[in-house]
């Protein structure tokens, strides 16, 4: 676990490094994730998900995003989520992790 700092005052933000498995192709990767980002689940930028080759499952009914004020979130609609298997210190999971940002027809 990590706590980044600035000026030697620790910053607001927890990262841990975790294992991704991507399902599809049962092929793993090491990432650097973001603990209590405020968000009410988990997120994946698109971008991201399709450098690392992630499967995306195209949501039925599309999300909005909203931000801590109310706000509609300018990455318009969450309209994919991935599924993978999550490692932390021996454990896994399996979750679906929402893709936020650009269109599905990448």
């Amino acid at each position: 676990m990590e706590v980044r700092k600035i000026e030697g005052k620790p910053l607001r933000e927890v990262t841990v490094k975790i294992g991704l498995e991507r399902i599809n192709m049962q092929e793993g990767i090491m990432v650097e994730a973001l603990l209590d980002s405020g968000a009410t689940g988990l997120v994946m930028s698109s971008e991201f998900a399709r450098k690392q080759g992630f499967k995306l499952k195209k949501l039925e009914r599309p999300m909005n995003v909203m931000n801590v004020d109310g706000s509609l979130n300018k990455e318009r609609l969450i309209e994919n989520t991935v599924e993978v298997n999550i490692y932390y210190q021996g454990h896994r999971e399996r979750m679906e992790i929402d893709v936020i940002g650009g269109r599905s027809g990448w």
